[in-house]
């Protein structure tokens, strides 16, 4: 099988809001307000019990726009996420039963990597497109770009510690297609439901991606 791209299905320079949903009810209304905002696509972390029903609840409110499962660590998570509807999955790291499931899959997969060893684990793997993480803690923009001039085949999604303030620095590099931070989606504005709120922060970040497009 021909394992899809992350960068077709993703736009360049995208900015990806990465959401952890405690209560199912919180999923479409959060979705609305990110896309709304003009947000892209959205990837869905599975550290909760909602963390499938709410990706399958926004990937069905919302079937054109891109819904992905993050914090994929097993290969079960994997089969389920795409039945629940994922357009793309994310892992924050990269074994052999995760590397083999992700490539039976018919949408991408990223694996996630933090040193040059990883990076050439993933391509000996046939993935030429990563999540550099967690991206502030292994170096940053600046870590990247020496890992990028090592591997100029790779394309990388950095996350962990992205921020407004920093994401348009991992954005300027050729090698990032895409970035993902949960700062337009905070825990606070969720849970009281502030969706006007989350919206004006997703726009605010979709103008980032446009400025470094």
């Amino acid at each position: 099988m021909t394992r899809p791209s992350t960068r077709a299905v993703l736009p360049r320079n995208a900015v990806i809001p990465v959401i952890t949903v405690d209560r199912v009810d919180q999923a479409v209304p959060l979705a609305d307000a990110l896309i709304a905002g003009g947000l892209g696509a959205i990837e869905v972390t599975l550290r909760t019990d909602a963390g499938l029903p709410a990706l399958a609840a926004m990937a069905a409110a919302h079937p054109t726009v891109p819904i992905g499962a993050g914090t994929v660590v097993t290969a079960d998570q994997i089969a389920a996420a795409v039945d629940a509807g994922a357009a793309f999955l994310v892992s924050p790291g990269l074994t052999d039963p995760l590397a083999e499931a992700g490539r039976a899959m018919a949408v991408p997969f990223l694996p996630g990597v933090a040193t040059a060893t990883e990076v050439m684990r993933a391509r000996d793997h046939g993935f030429t497109e990563v999540k550099f993480f967690p991206a502030e803690i292994a170096g940053g923009a600046r870590a990247l770009t020496g890992l990028a001039a090592v591997f100029p085949d790779m394309g990388f999604c950095p996350t962990g510690g992205i921020t407004a303030d920093n994401a348009p620095a991992y954005l300027a590099l050729d090698a990032v297609f895409a970035v993902g931070g949960s700062w337009m989606a905070p825990k606070a504005a969720v849970e009281r439901g502030d969706w006007q709120a989350i919206r004006d922060l997703a726009a605010a970040a979709a103008r980032i991606g446009e400025i470094t497009a």
